[in-house]
């Protein structure tokens, strides 16, 4: 029995994969390669070099491995990007997953896990977010995940397939030991970028809105380092497996942050001040979102381990460095 992980090459993936194959499992991983990276799947992991909603080869997969489970992390994740291009994300992040849950259901592959997102709720009235919030999506890339979410559901109704979609706040940091990070040298991440303006690969960092309705006009997120977060999908799978019923639960601390917070912390843990530019505010930017993350810690008695901005500020750099010059 094997679990599929799609979009491993890429960020969160390839953290998934690691998690996975630490605890046992026998992983396979599917990714086109178009933005991850193929050095950062693990050696022990089966390879598949592909589009996660290509149907010739998920037959091809599911006939050469028996799959258990989907961990669905291919897709596409910028916000400003889908507001220009959402036929593009619709495309992507709608249309191949619901290719990809189609071959579960076709051959048989009890559970699902999907990487969703805090875009599904638009701008909050309410903070912190709990998962009851309305869904409102303000860009095609919450729509495009919202849209995914009620396929799960409602397939999950007409067949024997249980799901948990985890909607996820600020993804970031990188593995503590090492052996995994964000890659891409294009990332739109703002621990991301920091970490690239403070060792000198770019000549600033920019500020998109200082005008919003928060204590220092800076939109403000909730950051959950990316090892805590593929340990709640691992968790998510165990509660899966033992019976558990579909489930749809936010990942975060419940604790935001402002950008400008993050840029001091960049500053201070890396003793380099890097120049600041102020900007516009980019479409589809809520001025907060924090989680409310009661749901994920009651039932899947998930308990985080690195729930430290500086910690998380400290891993992301340590891997920015020893990526060496851009």
């Amino acid at each position: 029995m094997a679990v599929l992980v799609t979009g491993g090459a890429g960020y969160i993936g390839s953290h998934m994969a690691l998690d996975l194959l630490d605890a046992g499992e026998a992983v396979a991983v599917v990714d086109n390669l178009s933005t991850g990276k193929r050095s950062l799947v693990p050696e022990q992991a089966i390879f598949y070099e592909g589009d996660a909603g290509d149907e010739a080869l998920l037959r091809r997969i599911f006939r050469e491995q028996t799959i258990e489970a989907i961990l669905h992390f291919a897709g596409s994740i910028v916000v400003p990007e889908s507001v220009a291009d959402p036929l593009g994300y619709y495309l992507n992040n709608t249309v191949k997953s619901r290719t990809l849950i189609a071959a579960a259901v076709a051959h048989r592959a009890p559970h699902f896990i999907f990487s969703s997102t805090a875009a599904v709720y638009g701008i909050p009235e309410r903070m912190p977010i709990a998962e009851s919030a309305a869904l409102e999506p303000i860009s095609p890339y919450g729509a495009s995940k919202a849209m995914t979410e009620r396929m799960l559901t409602d397939t999950a109704r007409a067949h024997p397939l249980t799901f948990c979609a985890l909607r996820y706040f600020n993804v970031a940091g990188a593995d503590p030991a090492g052996r995994s990070g964000q890659a891409g040298p294009n990332a739109t991440h703002l621990i991301k970028i920091a970490s690239q303006a403070a060792l000198g690969r770019r000549d600033h960092l920019s500020v998109f809105g200082a005008d919003y309705p928060t204590p220092d006009g800076t939109c403000v997120r909730d950051y959950i380092h990316v090892t805590d977060l593929v340990r709640a999908h691992r968790e998510a799978l165990r509660y899966l497996r033992g019976g558990g019923a579909s489930l749809t639960m936010n990942c975060g601390y419940g604790r935001g942050y402002s950008v400008l917070e993050v840029i001091g912390m960049m500053k201070r843990v890396s003793g380099v001040d890097f120049p600041v530019r102020y900007a516009d505010r980019r479409a589809g930017d809520p001025a907060a979102l924090v989680s409310d993350p009661g749901l994920i810690r009651e039932r899947l008695n998930w308990r985080p381990e690195w729930n430290d901005l500086e910690t998380i500020v400290e891993h992301a750099l340590r891997w920015e460095r020893g990526l060496g010059p851009a």
